[in-house]
C-alpha cells in the first residue's frame, strides 16, 4: 500500500512498514497543508493509508466518501509508540478504502 505519513507522525515508524511504500507529507512539499487539502492531495497522488497522531481529524473533516483509510495514533511519542509498532503494522494490513481506525497505544508507566 502507499502509505503517507502526517508530520506528526515518527519517522523511524517506516522501517516497520516495509511491506508498504512510506512518504512523509514533507516530501511532498505539503507540510503546510490543512487536513483537509492534505486529505484531497494524498487521495489525487493515489495514497491508500493516512497516519495521523491527530485525534480531532474526525471532527475537523467531513470524512464520508474519503478513499483514503486514516490511522490515527493514539501517542506518536517514538520512545512510547516502538514496543508496539505491530499494532500500527497489523492497523495498515488491515486497512481497507475510507476506514477510520484508532490504533490504541499502551501508555509507558
Amino acid at each position: 500500500m502507499l502509505v503517507l505519513f502526517d508530520h506528526s507522525t515518527p519517522e523511524p515508524l517506516r522501517y516497520a512498514l516495509k511491506a508498504h511504500t512510506v512518504v512523509e507529507a514533507v516530501e511532498r512539499g505539503w507540510e503546510t497543508l490543512a487536513n483537509g487539502a492534505l486529505l484531497q492531495e494524498a487521495e489525487a497522488a493515489g495514497f491508500e493509508v493516512f497516519i495521523t497522531a491527530d485525534k480531532n481529524i474526525r471532527y475537523q473533516q467531513n470524512l464520508t466518501r474519503r478513499r483514503i483509510a486514516i490511522l490515527v495514533l493514539e501517542n506518536a511519542q517514538w520512545p512510547i509508540l516502538r514496543p508496539h509498532v505491530g499494532r500500527v503494522v497489523a492497523a495498515v494490513n488491515a486497512a481497507t478504502p475510507g476506514s477510520y481506525t484508532e490504533v490504541q497505544i499502551p501508555h509507558a508507566g
